[in-house]
């Protein structure tokens, strides 16, 4: 089970001599631990954090560590900084690796990282260190006011503090911290438990903290390891005589080679065997995946892990896709829909290459793609990649382009339920790919989509979609019209500005086009490549789409006619906006309604890979 926690010292301390001033040096120490249930696997991890209030209200686990949420990740008004030691790559969040130590700022996405370790004062030389080794380790972070500039330093407990700070940052906080702010610690887990400690702790403003005393720094709950088998093998290895041994020794060999059979066993029943063309061998993909090293794995999810391999059949990298499944009913449905999924090809789709499935587990085998996703770039403050109004548009249209093929060209109607950025991959030359199908089904009938639950993602849902719970095509083109705004904008679809308020990205720009100030809502980045006609046209485009009308919104092949100005927008497009169905766009105005509600209550198990087959036209 996820989790969160945190805890900070009681009272506040005055980091600024007033709301407009800059920020004071401060100092602190402490000795953590961290402990993983699987010492093979790691999720997520913790924080030493600098907060508002030592109350972290509405924070999320996993990849949030306790400190923000999906909607509110990345807000300036957040006046959060946090270190975060963190066990878990995360590509989303474009984290350098499994074992780092980042800066993070009003969001999980660090501004800078660096691999955990420490330099030896004598030789000069990198040492790495395991943040979840279950070891006792301290850590050391200091920030001069004058100089504006941050040191951290970690080592073994049983180590004085390095000479040389493991990261030295020219950053000044001021911006970011309030006069009166909180200090103290988060954590988070995933689907896979980690256990957090904080076994000495000590905090300075304006000089040096405390010096911890290491001898009286308790031990971390570890359980010892039994030497009880240890010690009856030596027992009885000591009473057998030659020809058991001689004995023992064969049936070892035969067991090792049984198991060495068994590792690679698949599960593979009579039905599936029509479906060979798009099945892999699991000894395949453990080759391609170096044996699932940790060195190959993409990211983690609640689904399972994606890893990055070679197969050399098809003579390029894949991302493998390890899920959990239900074995037994359904389960020819669904290998059948993967494969008639597999057989989609399309330039701006990314491609479903095959699966494997062994014993609870299932394997989906898709292109790799280099540049990872679109909200990567569009988000990450790390990335030094800006991109250009041109490739915006061209991803705007790559993705539309998708659409049009899953709504209306294939020979049945495939409905994607969960179009976003974070699910628009990227190419080697920035082309668009449109992925994450996850495990789709088909629909008993024509055109929509029924299911016991919402699926989709807060922002992206249309308004019809909460009230009824069926998906169809114009549910996917009113998230695409979310996607639209938030490639111009470069916003989020939802930003929320304080715990009952709350600003949807679609209502927001409305408000500004109803005010005549439509391009103000450019994403400053591409102020210098203003094309206010065709920037204007991507907008409007994009509101077309997002109406709260179901019946007003384009078809995807008109958008696609739209974004190549063969057809003009409709003439009446000021009154058709003009009438869109109240629903309480702002979430701070909704908190009661029943778009909102039923949005709410969905929010903490919206599937972001589910998409559905709707069979029939």
């Amino acid at each position: 089970m996820s989790g969160v926690g945190h805890t900070f010292y009681s009272r506040p301390f005055r980091f600024k001599p007033s709301p407009s001033g800059s920020a004071v040096s401060f100092a602190t120490s402490f000795v953590f631990g961290i402990v993983p249930d699987d010492p093979r696997y790691t999720f997520h991890g913790m924080t030493f954090a600098i907060a508002p209030s030592k109350d972290v209200i509405d924070a999320s686990s996993s990849q949030h560590l306790g400190l923000f949420n999906r909607t509110n990740d990345g807000n300036s008004s957040n006046h959060v900084v946090a270190l975060e030691l963190d066990t878990f790559k995360n590509l989303e969040l474009a984290d350098i690796d499994s074992n780092h130590i980042g800066l993070d700022i009003n969001s999980v996405v660090s501004v800078f990282a660096a691999t955990a370790g420490y330099y030896n004062d004598e030789t000069g030389e990198f040492v790495n260190l395991t943040l979840a080794s279950s070891q006792r380790i301290r850590a050391w972070i200091e920030y001069d006011g004058v100089l504006k500039q941050l040191n951290v330093t970690v080592s073994p407990l049983h180590l004085k503090k390095p000479k040389k700070p493991l990261a030295s940052l020219h950053k000044d906080l001021s911006p970011y911290l309030l006069e009166q702010m909180f200090v103290g610690f988060t954590s988070a887990t995933g689907v896979l438990l980690e256990k957090f400690y904080v076994l000495a702790w000590s905090f300075k403003m304006n000089g040096k903290p405390d010096e911890i005393d290491v001898s009286s720094v308790p031990a971390l709950p570890v359980k010892a390891k039994s030497n009880k088998r240890k010690h009856l093998i030596i027992i009885l290895g000591a009473s057998v005589s030659a020809l058991l041994i001689i004995t023992s020794a064969s049936i070892v060999g035969v067991f090792l080679y049984i198991k060495r059979k068994r590792k690679f066993a698949e599960v593979l029943e009579g039905w599936e065997v029509q479906y060979g063309p798009h099945r892999f061998s699991y000894k395949d993909l453990y080759k391609a995946t170096k044996g699932f090293k940790e060195s190959e794995l993409l990211g983690k999810g609640g689904f399972g892990q994606v890893y990055k391999g070679t197969l050399p059949e098809l003579g390029a990298q894949v991302a493998v896709k390890k899920v959990w499944h239900e074995s037994g009913q359904g389960m020819k449905e669904f290998v059948a829909e993967i494969a008639t999924i597999g057989r989609l090809r399309h330039p701006n789709l990314v491609r479903l290459l095959g699966y494997c499935r062994r014993k609870g587990e299932l394997f989906l085998v898709y292109d790799y793609m280099p540049n990872l996703s679109l909200d990567s770039l569009l988000f990450n403050s790390n990335s030094s990649m800006i991109l250009t109004w041109k490739q915006r548009v061209k991803i705007i249209t790559g993705v539309a382009e998708a659409l049009a093929y899953l709504h209306e060209e294939w020979v049945e109607v495939i409905i994607h339920r969960d179009v976003k950025a974070s699910n628009v991959l990227l190419d080697a030359d920035l082309n668009a790919k449109l992925g994450d199908f996850g495990l789709a089904r088909f629909s008993d009938n024509g055109n929509e989509a029924k299911t016991t639950h919402l699926a989709g993602t807060l922002g992206y849902i249309a308004p019809e979609l909460a009230r009824k719970g069926k998906a169809t095509t114009a549910t996917d083109i009113f998230a695409f019209g979310a996607f639209c705004l938030e490639v111009v904008c470069g916003r989020r679809p939802v930003e929320v500005k304080g715990r009952q308020e709350a600003v949807i990205l679609v209502d927001w720009v409305l408000d500004c086009w109803f005010k005549g100030e439509l391009l103000k809502t450019v994403d400053p980045k591409l102020e210098q490549e203003m094309d206010a006609e065709e920037m204007g046209l991507v907008l409007k485009i994009g509101l077309l789409c997002s109406h709260s009308v179901a019946a007003v919104r384009p078809s995807m092949s008109q958008v696609l006619r739209f974004l190549r100005k063969q057809e003009p927008l409709p003439e009446d497009f000021d009154t058709v906006l003009d009438i869109r169905e109240d629903y309480s766009g702002r979430l701070g105005d909704a908190s009661s309604s029943a778009y909102f509600s039923q949005i709410q209550y969905s929010t903490a198990s919206l599937p972001a890979t589910e998409s559905f087959l709707s069979s029939g036209r």
